[in-house]
């Protein structure tokens, strides 16, 4: 049977949240996210940042979470600011600009941006007759798996409170940046530095949801009332709520990013040890090797992943993205058909 390194929502929930659906199936409980679960998962949430005063809500997915809070966020005549690989520029289709918010785009080789940049386009946007920047849109890890790391993230939070700008980041894959090697910011540093932000569980074990932190007084008042407008306020929102509590009850939101870094550690390892390159400098669950094309097309016979940029004639760069749910002997068999193609490789040179 073939393995999918597509993505890392292929899988549907860890047993325990399942467990914990079932056990809790027949209890009844307000709607709307006001039942009790909800409401210890908020307050875990806020215990585990270390702030009091956050507001914290549940949405079914990242689409809807992006969408929900940056129009919220911002009035008519105001843009979002994005790398050109964000997700809210290149995959939600027009999303953004569909509730009247444009989203300019900036230049970047590994999906970052940097205060300098930012600090630039609000120069060049001077009058009326632009949109006027009014958020910056982070997502922490890339698109392309790259991390900001604590003082990149200073710097853009510091030149957004010197330009009067709101700081959103996309947490889709939150905790895969929060346990990457190499990463020097946490999840209190992260909450203390943005205005609002996102906790993705739909990619790290849950079967769907995301948990969306308001830090900023400004950004809280009637925020409810945009989640029903756009359909995000669910009728039986205990269903993300009991998904939230299980994962942070004790460490099992970053076990399962844990368990997901490690085994593309060791794809990444193998790869390196191998000769290949990368597109970008990695360290979290999506990694991409740039890889003949001969050997591409050999590892699809077995393996599903996604061609993300042709590099050459003879090279593409692949995506593989490992999940909470990936097992061992899946990377062991995909590193060992790799070995045995450059091998065969090397006896026909």
């Amino acid at each position: 049977m073939m393995y999918s390194f597509k993505n890392d929502y292929s899988e549907g929930a860890h047993p325990e949240i399942l467990a914990a659906l079932g056990r809790t199936n027949l209890e009844q409980q307000d709607g709307y996210g006001e039942d009790a679960f909800s409401l210890q998962a908020a307050q875990l949430i806020k215990q585990r940042i270390g702030l009091a005063e956050l507001d914290v809500h549940f949405l079914t997915g990242g689409t809807q979470t992006n969408l929900t809070a940056i129009s919220a966020f911002l009035r008519p005549h105001e843009a979002a600011i994005s790398a050109n690989t964000g997700h809210v520029l290149v995959h939600e289709t027009g999303a953004i600009e569909a509730t009247g918010h444009k989203v300019i785009s900036l230049d970047s080789s590994n999906g970052k941006l940097t205060a300098e940049q930012v600090r630039a386009v609000v120069a060049g946007h001077g009058d009326e007759h632009m949109v006027k920047p009014r958020l910056v849109y982070l997502s922490q890890p890339t698109e392309v798996g790259t991390i900001y790391s604590r003082l990149e993230m200073e710097q853009i939070s510091r030149v957004c409170r010197d330009l009067g700008l709101w700081l959103f980041v996309d947490g889709a894959r939150l905790g895969s940046a929060l346990c990457a090697t190499g990463n020097d910011l946490t999840l209190p540093m992260l909450a203390g530095l943005v205005d609002a932000f996102y906790i993705g569980g739909t990619k790290n074990g849950a079967l769907l949801g995301e948990a969306l932190v308001i830090r900023t007084e400004g950004l809280k008042a009637d925020f409810r009332y945009h989640m029903k407008q756009k359909g995000a306020l669910l009728a039986k929102g205990r269903l993300i709520g009991i998904q939230f509590l299980t994962l942070f009850t004790g460490d099992l939101y970053f076990d399962l990013a844990r368990h997901a870094n490690r085994l593309a550690d060791q794809i990444r390892q193998a790869i390196s040890q191998a000769g290949y390159r990368y597109l970008t400098d990695s360290p979290t669950n999506q990694i991409f090797p740039i890889l003949p094309n001969r050997v591409i097309d050999e590892l699809l016979k077995d393996y599903s992943f996604y061609i993300w940029e042709k590099v050459d004639a003879e090279h593409s760069a692949i995506r593989l993205v490992t999940s909470w749910a990936t097992p061992a002997a899946a990377v062991e068999g995909f590193l060992e058909k790799m070995k045995e193609l450059q091998t065969l490789s090397a006896r026909n040179s």
